[in-house]
């Protein structure tokens, strides 16, 4: 398997893949190609994060990168993931696991320093992401006092945190219309 950045030829077939890879799995359909179109048109899209897993000339893998907001603007430091899409065929073989392991690196020779999420703990962990709330980092829209182990937090560089704790929300672009 070879991991390379993602290219505008590649836009389709990607969000086919992340069409099925998602599709009747959380609820009726899904809406992650839509919410990937919609990312790659917009200022959030991080395009030099973009990464799709190719094996015997076919895509079989993909992650997306985008800028988080922070109190409201745009960070230039803090990212999220997602989606991470494995073709229905090749999940459970440790695809996912190396586009992210690979991407976070990238992330950090880009000099980012820090990536939030939403996801399992209990699959990412592994990676080193924690409560956010550990950090007192915070998503838009919860109340700090409830139980959102689902987002999560990894420094790239330690202690970030420690002076960038606060409130923090996704692109507009992972807010699909039903229209």
């Amino acid at each position: 398997m070879k991991i390379r950045l993602e290219t505008a030829y590649d836009y389709r077939i990607v969000e086919e893949l992340t069409r099925d890879a998602f599709w009747d799995v959380y609820q009726p359909g899904c809406t992650e190609h839509l919410i990937l179109r919609q990312l790659r048109k917009s200022l959030a899209f991080i395009k030099e994060l973009s990464y799709v897993a190719v094996e015997n000339q076919q895509i079989i893998g993909h992650i997306a990168y985008s800028r988080m907001k922070f109190e409201g603007s745009f960070s230039k430091e803090v990212l999220c993931f997602g989606p991470l899409s494995i073709h229905p065929d090749h999940q459970n073989k440790g695809i996912g696991t190396q586009l992210i392991t690979y991407t976070l690196e990238k992330a950090r020779e880009l000099q980012y320093q820090a990536v939030l999420i939403t996801g399992s703990p209990d699959y990412y962990y592994r990676f080193g992401f924690e409560s956010a709330s550990n950090y007192d980092v915070f998503l838009e829209g919860l109340s700090t006092e409830e139980d959102a182990s689902f987002f999560m937090a990894k420094e790239i560089v330690p202690d970030y945190f420690s002076t960038h704790s606060g409130i923090y929300s996704f692109a507009t672009e992972f807010s699909v219309s039903s229209e």
